[in-house]
């Protein structure tokens, strides 16, 4: 197929809202049942052959060893255990009420106790609605969460492309259930201390400083799919920075700014791929230079840090 194809956000706008949410049940089990990671990489979801999955968790909470995945070919959701048992039920049809209901009895199932707390939305219009009481978003076409997945894959591959040129620490490329966008995020050593007002979300997220990059579907502010940069916490003269490709540019977010390559934009471009790494190289250039990084020393040309292989 080809590379990034159409996935304008009205097309699948009513499946997106519901499938966010079903992403939001399973992202709470995975937070409330895996290990915590620094920056909260332990809750994001990763990409699959047919998905997405939430790998592996359990023990630690004292549940066996399971997983959840979604299978967007055969459009079910599966949960396992380490004893090969499954336990599986279809996503169409369902309302959030019954996703949920539904996933509930599949781990009981299973012997796992998928209890979470907080049991509604976060950061959605309806956070304070539980989602056993969501019988409002119940539309999923198919056809549109299986182009999600494809662009989410074609995305993730490019990102792990770009993610390869950096020898710092470095996010794994994962799909965030809390934005329904998909990310990678480089960090300096330099601690941020971070306000006990900010919360725990921001101050576990954001304790050093980073530059970040990911694409998203689109959303109520900016309604159509686009590639992102942003730099935290922004350095002064940051939207002076050059961006390529020209298309590219510097957009308000909250008290800063993204730097934003349009998804549409992409897709006129003779070398998409090559578009897109260019934007987060120039994205990446401007943040770093400013934040006083060494970029030449942070660099890893083709993924090798071998200087006998490296070229250097």
């Amino acid at each position: 197929m080809e590379l990034f194809p159409a996935i304008p956000l009205e097309s699948w706008y009513d499946t997106k809202q519901t499938l966010h949410r079903f992403e939001q049940v399973v992202g709470k089990v995975r937070l409330h049942h895996s290990p915590r990671r620094n920056h909260w990489w332990n809750v994001p979801f990763h990409v699959t052959g047919r998905g997405i999955t939430t790998r592996p968790m359990g023990i630690v909470d004292g549940n066996p060893v399971f997983t959840i995945d979604f299978d967007f070919v055969a459009h079910r959701l599966i949960a396992s255990n380490l004893d090969g048992q499954t336990a599986d039920f279809p996503l169409q049809g369902l309302s959030v009420a019954s996703f949920y209901l539904q996933l509930q009895s599949a781990l009981d199932s299973l012997g796992v106790d998928g209890s979470i707390a907080h049991a509604t939305p976060f950061d959605l219009p309806d956070t304070g609605r539980p989602f056993t009481e969501d019988r409002e978003h119940a539309t999923y076409v198919p056809e549109h969460a299986t182009r999600y997945w494809q662009v989410l894959s074609q995305v993730g591959l490019v990102l792990e492309e770009f993610a390869a040129g950096f020898s710092g620490k470095t996010s794994p490329v994962h799909h965030f259930w809390h934005t329904f966008d998909i990310a990678v995020t480089r960090f300096s050593p330099h601690p941020v201390p971070q306000p006990r007002a900010a919360g725990q979300l921001v101050r576990e997220a954001y304790s050093r400083e980073v530059v970040s990059f990911g694409f998203w579907f689109g959303d109520d502010a900016v309604p159509e799919p686009c590639f992102y940069s942003y730099t935290s916490p922004e350095p002064d003269g940051l939207t002076e920075q050059p961006l390529n490709p020209p298309s590219a540019e510097w957009a308000s977010s909250g008290n800063g700014h993204l730097a934003l390559l349009r998804y549409a934009d992409v897709r006129k471009s003779s070398d998409p791929r090559a578009a897109v790494l260019e934007f987060l190289e120039s994205a990446y250039r401007a943040g770093a230079r400013l934040a006083g990084w060494d970029i030449e020393a942070l660099a890893c040309p083709r993924g090798i840090t071998d200087p006998y292989l490296g070229g250097r």
